[in-house]
């Protein structure tokens, strides 16, 4: 079992993710997001979504095909849940017509690159492009950089990541989906992130 072998969830996505605007415009403080995950194939992004779901890593990784569907809920300190429909699309080139189709709506996107590969980095920049101009007006970006437990292979150095996400106002961060480390901060951090729509007149 590799870190993408979820089948994507076709009902559930489209039920849950398509049409859901940031939060929804309901209860301020239970927040239902759809979240796209963008990168170069290889760079771990079902490997970083399967950690933060289940808590779980296989390095014998298996490539996505198309894209699977997940989904997890966090509390964060404010006492705001936040539930995080998870999109993770395939990397490869040929998968890459099909991205629109899923960060469509989306109220956040987090572009993934692997810190040993510089391509991967050059890659997310792409994707950054790509959502600026056909992306949601107000979509909260993430900018991560993966695999910080490979350090001793580093291709791509911290200051770069940071000085990229602060010039498209991105937050960065570096994650190991191996160690678990950030995981969970990244998506705490985004979730703190997302705009707080006020309770509707009408309720």
């Amino acid at each position: 079992m590799g870190c993408s072998s979820s089948l994507p969830d076709r009902s559930a996505g489209r039920s849950a993710g398509l049409n859901t605007e940031n939060g929804g415009g309901h209860d301020p403080k239970n927040l239902r997001v759809k979240l796209v995950l963008l990168g170069d194939s290889g760079v771990g992004k079902s490997c970083i979504v399967l950690r933060f779901v289940r808590g779980q890593f296989d390095p014998t990784s298996k490539v996505t095909v198309g894209a699977s569907f997940l989904s997890q809920t966090i509390a964060l300190q404010d006492s705001t849940t936040v539930k995080f429909e998870i999109w993770d699309t395939a990397g490869q080139e040929r998968y890459a017509a099909l991205a629109p189709l899923y960060y469509r709506g989306a109220g956040i996107a987090v572009i993934a690159y692997d810190i040993t590969s510089a391509e991967s980095f050059t890659k997310a920049q792409y994707w950054v492009k790509e959502l600026q101009k056909h992306g949601s007006p107000d979509i909260v970006m993430a900018l991560v950089g993966n695999k910080a437990d490979l350090q001793d292979k580093r291709k791509v150095p911290i200051q770069d990541g940071i000085d990229y996400a602060e010039k498209n106002g991105m937050f960065f961060i570096e994650t190991s989906a191996k160690t678990a480390d950030n995981i969970n901060q990244l998506f705490e951090e985004i979730g703190k992130r997302l705009p707080r729509s006020p309770p509707s007149s009408n309720t």
